[in-house]
């Protein structure tokens, strides 16, 4: 048994890179091998969100706090709540975050693939995030 307690693990801020808005990363666990989960505790201030990405072997999303938004390639832009569980198939092209007004937080449960967790893609321009793409 290990216990990682509190606080030994430093919060970072999301890159720009790979972010767009406010972004703070909170690493809760990373199983030593040769499990492959590592899960965080991300919160997005309003209108914060990642850029596009897929995930080798899938990704789990459980929102704790807040109000955002999740979207996968070429679907409907879904209202994410406290509670709501969102699975992301392998290879599922995608982005998550906050809603305009509201900050949301939530747990990212993935694991690595030959050492790489997530792929990163193109931002997610303004238009996509509201909804208003042409």
């Amino acid at each position: 048994m290990e216990i990682q307690r509190v606080g030994t693990r430093p919060s970072t801020r999301g890159s720009a890179e790979y972010f767009t808005g406010v972004v703070r990363i909170d690493p809760l666990a990373r199983a030593p091998e040769p499990a492959r989960v590592a899960c965080a505790s991300v919160t997005f201030e309003p209108g914060a969100r990642t850029a596009w990405h897929t995930h080798p072997l899938g990704q789990t999303l459980i929102v704790t706090a807040g109000c955002g938004h999740a979207q996968r390639w070429a679907g409907p832009i879904e209202a994410i709540r406290p509670g709501d569980v969102v699975w992301f198939a392998p290879g599922e092209k995608h982005w998550h975050g906050a809603a305009e007004t509201t900050a949301m937080t939530h747990l990212a449960i993935q694991e690595e693939l030959d050492g790489v967790p997530v792929h990163w893609l193109e931002q997610v321009s303004d238009q996509q995030y509201r909804g208003t793409e042409a």
